[in-house]
């Protein structure tokens, strides 16, 4: 008798709590309660990040990254992160294109210090801010550059594909990571009239996620950050959508490295568009994992690389971008690696991918986003990013439903339509000492 197969799992369906108050002074909170730990985090995105930067100001959504760690009127330097740890938490902060974040995960009982801690450094930031501290924190961002950009293997290679796919004056045309140059440009005056500028109030989203009623944390938040006074926010056009990049840009590389590689990208919509996320499964058909065809056909079956990838990068302003990677082995060219990484995309191109590989890329997807999702800083994290350039932190909510719905034939027809070879930007990386 042969067996009965499993009936289909049934779909996903996700109802965090979430809770959404905006402050007299533009703050805007959410709230998503969970008991499951004796733990809450505390995140605070701000509305601004390198595609904010003014032309010779690179790097200075970054350089605040570190400039926030440095005192207060109310906390010492250092001490924000020492005040965290000492009650058995944890701190840190980013910075991307189009946001700079800081969070914080700490017992129940802390919950009001890392509120406190936040209204303090937004409040009275300035009050502690000194050339020394500037002069500190900058030194520590070139050297971060010197090690994770300029003197590492393929360190280079978001500065240089960012400067092939966008132009050089839009928003996103440089990294966060910005110049030697305009880091050591900046006078103390640049950095307080930036942080006057993006770091208010109503250019923030506060999210609390935890071991929380909604009311508590409302009370809490009012209390130390209601009082505080706002500015106007400044304002924030998205750029027009760019076209296709044209003529083929090409830039080649000589340098210290264990293997050659190319990095080909293209322009993609802005993340909020349902094209981006049909061309997000797109490229994870390609290359997200070893069971993608990339992987499949150049590092097994073939043996040209020893790695190779596909992925998109969502940016919010108009446009994102994509790309494909690999690394070749020994003794095989760059141009086969290259030829073989367009002859996978344009088969993609022609045929769309199986129902077996998008539900593969589907759920890969659904799991990634339900275990973000099950951890508190993760979840956190994600109600900002939604609230901040999605403008719905209940977006949360509905994203698996949405990659689910998204079809074989749409995909085809995003990749057909955004990913033409004709429209590539090339970057290829080969060993100096071949």
């Amino acid at each position: 008798m042969c067996p009965v197969p499993p009936p289909p799992a049934a779909p996903t369906t996700l109802d965090y709590p979430v809770a959404q108050h905006t402050l007299a002074n533009g703050l805007r909170v959410v709230v998503s309660p969970d008991s499951a730990a004796p733990a809450v985090t505390v995140n605070l995105w701000y509305d601004v990040g390198s595609r904010h930067e003014a032309p010779g100001r690179s790097g200075f959504a970054h350089l605040f990254e570190h400039v926030m760690f440095q005192g207060s009127a109310n906390v010492a330097r250092s001490e924000h992160i020492a005040l965290v740890q000492g009650c058995g938490g944890t701190a840190n902060a980013t910075t991307w294109f189009d946001r700079t974040n800081y969070f914080q995960t700490v017992p129940v009982g802390a919950f009001e210090l890392a509120v406190w801690l936040e209204a303090d450094r937004l409040g009275t930031l300035l009050d502690a801010l000194t050339q020394e501290s500037l002069d500190n924190q900058r030194e520590v961002v070139k050297e971060e550059k010197r090690q994770r950009y300029d003197n590492v293997p393929y360190g280079d290679v978001l500065e240089r594909m960012v400067a092939l796919t966008f132009p050089a004056d839009h928003p996103y045309g440089h990294t966060t990571i910005g110049s030697m140059a305009d880091l050591d440009a900046a006078s103390l005056d640049d950095v307080r009239d930036f942080f006057r500028t993006h770091y208010l109030p109503s250019n923030a989203v506060l999210t609390v996620v935890g071991d929380v009623t909604v009311e508590r944390a409302l009370a809490v938040v009012e209390r130390e950050l209601g009082g505080l006074s706002d500015a106007v926010r400044p304002p924030h056009p998205r750029p027009a959508p760019l076209p296709p990049i044209s003529g083929e840009p090409h830039q080649e590389v000589r340098a210290d490295l264990p293997a050659d590689a190319v990095h080909l990208s293209w322009r993609l919509p802005a993340l909020d568009t349902d094209v981006f996320d049909a061309l997000d499964l797109a490229l994870g058909v390609l290359g997200d994992g070893q069971t993608a065809r990339l992987h499949q056909r150049l590092v097994r079956r073939e043996q040209l690389a020893e790695s190779a990838t596909a992925a998109s990068l969502g940016l919010i302003g108009g446009t994102s971008f994509g790309y494909l990677a690999a690394r070749a082995r020994d003794g095989v060219g760059i141009d086969r690696v290259t030829d073989t990484l367009l002859a996978e995309l344009e088969r993609l191109r022609a045929d769309g991918p199986t129902p077996e590989e998008l539900d593969r890329v589907k759920a890969q997807h659904e799991r990634a986003w339900l275990q973000a999702l099950s951890r508190i800083d993760a979840r956190a994290d994600h109600l900002g990013r939604a609230a901040t350039l999605l403008g719905d932190p209940t977006e949360v909510n509905r994203r698996v439903a949405r990659v689910r719905a998204i079809t074989p034939d749409q995909v085809h027809q995003a990749a057909a339509a955004w990913l033409d070879p004709a429209s590539r930007a090339t970057l290829v990386h080969l060993r100096e000492n071949r």
